[in-house]
């Protein structure tokens, strides 16, 4: 089995009910949703909640909902790893074998089909434990600045200061959107970012954290450009 799992507590701090605010039309988690359906690449799409009207509003739009998650999962320290595998053993006790499980963001309406399955395809071809969404950082972090306890600047890696950043190795991030990963790693615990995982690059432009009200406004924007040139 395939098994596509949205983790969604209902306790956001930073933006409340961020998981069902409307985003440009839709309850947010209603994106990720139908980004996974539209890929074809899972048997079952479940949200992981402790909250019943995300898990109401998961079901209109064609989740399934066929556990809800214990307190103790749902504090603002649980992780992700601690949420997928309890998922995956719930429905195992059900009697059906998750062989593969993705973890789907709720707020990443970036979230596209085709990604989904080409994180897939890396998943089945490499024999890896994880294969994720990463992109590329915008700026050379060799050239990071960090604010003293003075209220001054210095560089992390100073002997970078004159180094061209056309000569410097770009770095990559994970762009927060998909977690692919074989069940047995997920029930082992195993570390996503690790040297048995492979990426799945996407572009800086289909990329956005939403953990703030800024974060939000910008997705907003950049959704709506992207939706305006098709």
């Amino acid at each position: 089995m395939k098994l596509a799992i949205i983790p969604a507590r209902g306790g956001s701090k930073r933006i409340l009910r961020k998981n069902i605010k409307p985003f440009c039309g839709k309850p947010m988690i209603a994106w990720s949703i139908e980004a996974a359906l539209e890929s074809g690449c899972f048997d079952h799409i479940i949200v992981s909640t402790d909250d019943d009207e995300i898990a109401e509003v998961a079901r209109q739009y064609g989740a399934e909902v066929p556990f809800m998650r214990p307190l103790e999962l749902s504090d603002d320290h649980t992780g992700t790893i601690p949420v997928i595998r309890h998922a995956i053993e719930m429905i195992n006790s059900q009697g059906r074998t998750v062989e593969q499980a993705c973890c789907l963001y709720a707020t990443a309406p970036f979230i596209r089909a085709e990604d989904l399955r080409r994180g897939l395809e890396i998943l089945q071809g490499s024999g890896s434990d994880y294969a994720f969404s990463v992109t590329s950082y915008a700026f050379p972090i060799q050239r990071a600045l960090r604010l003293t306890r003075e209220g001054r600047v210095e560089m992390f890696n100073p002997e970078h200061f004159t180094t061209r950043s056309q000569d410097l190795e770009e770095a990559y991030h994970d762009a927060g959107q998909f977690y692919w990963g074989r069940a047995d790693a997920w029930l082992q615990g195993k570390m996503i970012f690790n040297p048995a995982s492979l990426p799945v690059m996407l572009p800086r432009h289909r990329v956005q954290d939403i953990d703030t009200p800024e974060d939000w406004l910008r997705a907003e924007w950049l959704f709506k450009a992207m939706k305006a040139q098709g």
